[in-house]
């Protein structure tokens, strides 16, 4: 059993996932598109979802830059993949924030 699962994830790592993650933007996309259509949600939240989309865009630059400039992959240069990830950590705090006040609007029936 255990070299069977092994020699599964050995065949998933062999993948190249650059279409896959290529084609992710069109599903988020119309995540965003329904999530904005939603009244009830607030624009935190909303936003907080839109800035991962900039994080994306972030680290696709900052890696093309990793690349070209130190000649390593982004996750081998410790500094700019902080900073890559910092974006994502803006929005996780973003969609906290707004889901926070979410809560705190609502109306407490106790009965």
């Amino acid at each position: 059993m255990n070299d069977l699962f092994f020699k599964f994830i050995e065949k998933l790592a062999s993948i190249d996932n650059t279409a896959l993650f290529a084609a992710s933007i069109f599903p988020y996309a119309i995540f965003l598109f329904c999530l904005y259509k939603i009244k009830s949600i607030n624009i935190f939240v909303k936003t907080g979802f839109s800035l991962t989309v900039l994080f994306v865009f972030i680290t696709i630059i900052i890696s093309i830059f990793t690349l070209n400039y130190y000649d390593k992959t982004l996750v081998e240069i410790d500094f700019l993949h902080g900073l890559a990830e910092s974006f994502l950590t803006l929005s996780d705090f973003v969609i906290l924030f707004g889901f926070i006040k979410m809560l705190n609007s609502l109306e407490v029936n106790n009965s």
